[in-house]
């Protein structure tokens, strides 16, 4: 498990910075709504670099252990959704995240 985690270490955090990205993107194209255009075009500027990081992690890590990973862009959404938005975080949203977590480790870890 530590030899894939090593192995693929650069793919994944450019994927992690890739879902942080894409996940800022999406956010500002939701408060574009309430706060105008200038919020859609940030948002596409921070999608856009999501997808470069995304593009470039493949080049160091197993796809089949890369792309599972950006199961994480729903544990990232939560987050700011409660932080920005102060969207309520409940108990099944909290499951759902220990869940995801669990199977990113276990995909993470399962490259041999």
């Amino acid at each position: 498990m530590l030899e894939s985690l090593k192995k693929n270490r650069k793919g994944i955090a450019l994927i992690i910075l890739s879902s942080v990205f894409v996940c800022i993107g999406q956010l500002l194209w939701k408060i574009s709504n309430t706060e105008g255009l200038m919020y859609i075009l940030i948002g596409f500027l921070f999608y856009g670099i999501g997808a470069v990081f995304m593009i470039v992690a493949y080049r160091f890590g197993s796809l089949s252990v890369l792309q599972p990973m950006l199961s994480l862009n729903y544990i990232f959404t939560i987050i700011l959704a409660k932080t920005v938005l102060n969207e309520s975080l409940t108990l099944s949203k909290i499951i759902s995240i220990l869940i995801i977590i669990m199977g990113v480790i276990l995909i993470g870890g399962g490259d041999d």
